[in-house]
């Protein structure tokens, strides 16, 4: 087993020739073969997101990371799951961020992958991976590490037969172009696979959208000690949204857009791939305190990381929501649940060999006639 560490380099972000290069054992590729475009780096696209804070987010829970999550690993399972519903192989993949640590360690041989390309834009994360690969065993797969940004990929075009992102694009400021420099990575006839977090329409105390809370660790930290942490998951919500109409008379407008699940199929089809699939699945949690699930929520890289963040919450607010989340949500035995919400997306890369759909139309026989062969199924 082989493995590379590459870094893609931004100088001051400027989008030079020079500033975005891959090297790997003293080659240079240039930058016109990649598959992101510096045409719209200058662009009106709205910046939501602080990408190198969420960068610093990522280093953290490299050494946070529990060696194996519950949570992390059901979803790459259930995502590499439907490598073995494909009949054709893969042998170039690139992994790209999220989970990926989970990823390369439950992929035990599916897929038939012989080149596999980490990807994330933390170095820690990328070290650990690396310092872990000894330990997957004879897969005989060659593994390369990259350092860089899912929003700018440094693939070169239809170079690739798989691309999989579990539980990482959600941080990308634009999910549709970060798509749609997937789409352009893969091979005709190549496999998108993503797992995102996704958000739920809420019938109480507040609209869809995700929600910022404030939390602090310990009670008898000072103010200075508050931790930040995004919010994406119903229980939390409320009672966030409790806490502060009590403790402050409103809700502060923190507030960022996630992906429903209407939406996913409409992001498949606007990247260009074909016969798109979206499914969903609702996970729960249970912890032991509200506390808890915040380190895992550190661990596991889902910490705020809004342009327009605000730096601090009053500790009686913090305090007020976790108090409430138990008050509300605790189960008989005294555990905490969250409900996590993760959206499935499949997409191919159009090929001949692909079934497409008859024109509009061509249909030879009409459900009137079917109804009346078969009964009404009353």
């Amino acid at each position: 087993m082989r493995g590379f560490l590459f870094r893609l380099r931004r100088i001051n972000g400027s989008a030079s020739a020079s500033s975005r290069l891959l090297r790997s054992s003293g080659t240079t590729l240039p930058k016109d073969r990649f598959c992101f475009s510096t045409d719209s780096e200058g662009s009106s696209r709205v910046k939501i997101f602080d990408r190198d804070l969420k960068r610093k987010h990522r280093d953290r829970a490299a050494w946070l990371m529990r060696p194996q999550d519950s949570l992390t690993d059901t979803v790459a399972e259930n995502l590499l799951d439907r490598l073995e519903d494909c009949k054709k192989t893969f042998p170039t993949a690139l992994c790209l961020g999220g989970s990926l640590a989970a990823v390369r360690r439950l992929l035990r041989g599916r897929g038939a992958i012989e080149k596999l390309i980490m990807m994330d834009t933390s170095y820690d994360m990328i070290k650990l991976c690396k310092e872990s690969e000894p330990k997957m065993g004879n897969e005989n797969i060659e593994t390369s590490f990259v350092v860089a940004d899912e929003e700018f990929l440094p693939i070169q075009e239809s170079s690739l037969d798989l691309v999989i992102s579990c539980l990482g694009l959600h941080w990308t400021n634009d999910l549709p172009g970060a798509m749609i420099q997937c789409k352009l990575g893969l091979k005709p006839d190549g496999l998108f696979l993503a797992a995102i977090l996704g958000g739920e329409t809420l019938k109480l105390f507040m609209p869809t959208c995700l929600c910022e809370i404030d939390v602090i660790l310990r009670s008898n930290m000072p103010d200075k000690f508050l931790y930040t942490v995004f919010c994406m998951y119903r229980e939390l919500r409320i009672a966030c949204t409790i806490a502060q109409m009590e403790r402050e008379g409103g809700i502060s407008p923190r507030v960022s857009p996630l992906a429903q699940v209407r939406d996913a199929g409409n992001l498949l089809t606007r990247a260009g791939f074909s016969l798109p699939g979206v499914d969903v699945d609702e996970y729960t949690v249970r912890y032991k305190s509200a506390f808890e699930l915040i380190e895992h929520l550190r661990a596991m890289g889902e910490t705020n990381a809004l342009l327009q963040r605000s730096a601090i919450l009053k500790r009686e607010t913090a305090l007020a929501t976790a108090a409430i989340y138990e008050s509300m949500f605790a189960a008989e035995d005294g555990t905490i649940p969250a409900t996590f919400q993760v959206i499935y997306m499949t997409g191919w890369k159009e090929h001949a060999s692909q079934p497409k759909a008859k024109r509009r139309g061509s249909a030879t026989i009409s459900f009137k006639d079917i109804r009346e062969q078969f009964g009404s199924g009353d």
